[in-house]
């Protein structure tokens, strides 16, 4: 029995390999969707358990971890954005506010599915017109819900955290390693 990341991230692999380095990765290649106006909550389950099922049908047997970040504020889901001018304006919706970051974890072994859901309020500063430009201009929100890494260079956005800072890179750490276990416990 082997374990795979269903996931493209760097940085879910290299948070996967604080669990364990036991491990390998297998992208999925079919494009998940959830229908409109589903809550962030139910659409990072829905989807990580989605990219999870379409890995674990190519690796019988095996254990397949999937994931989905999201970012929500007042009400609107932020995915990754599709330009620059998307990164800006969502930067701008983040601007002093409190939002949430939502990651879907799933885990599949053939039949067997496990799902949870880890929440974190990330609370920005006011940005100034030039951070943003400046911080859309290293190209760092390219590939990230909210248009953010917390990791990186938008570190210096976020004035505080209440929860998981791994939930907001993408992969809850000591959640997955607790769950992992007890999965791989009922085998």
């Amino acid at each position: 029995m082997a374990l795979i990341l269903a996931s493209q991230s760097p940085r879910r692999k290299v948070l996967m390999g604080f669990i364990t380095t036991s491990f390998t990765v297998d992208v999925p290649t079919e494009e998940e969707k959830v229908e409109p106006g589903t809550p962030a909550d139910e659409m990072v389950q829905t989807l990580a358990l989605k990219k999870a099922q379409a890995v674990a049908k190519r690796h019988p047997g095996d254990i397949v971890i999937g994931c989905d970040t999201v970012v929500a504020v007042d009400g609107e889901i932020l995915g990754k954005p599709k330009s620059e001018d998307d990164a800006a304006a969502m930067l701008h919706k983040l601007s002093g506010k409190e939002h949430h970051v939502y990651t879907g974890v799933a885990l599949v072994q053939d039949d067997r599915e496990e799902c949870f859901v880890s929440a974190t309020g990330v609370k920005f500063y006011d940005l100034e017109e030039e951070l943003i430009e400046w911080y859309v201009g290293t190209g760092e929100p390219a590939d990230k819900a909210g248009a953010y890494g917390i990791q990186g260079n938008g570190s210096i956005l976020v004035e505080r955290l209440d929860g998981d800072y791994f939930t907001v890179m993408g992969l809850p750490v000591g959640r997955l390693y607790r769950e992992l276990k007890k999965f791989s416990a009922q085998d």
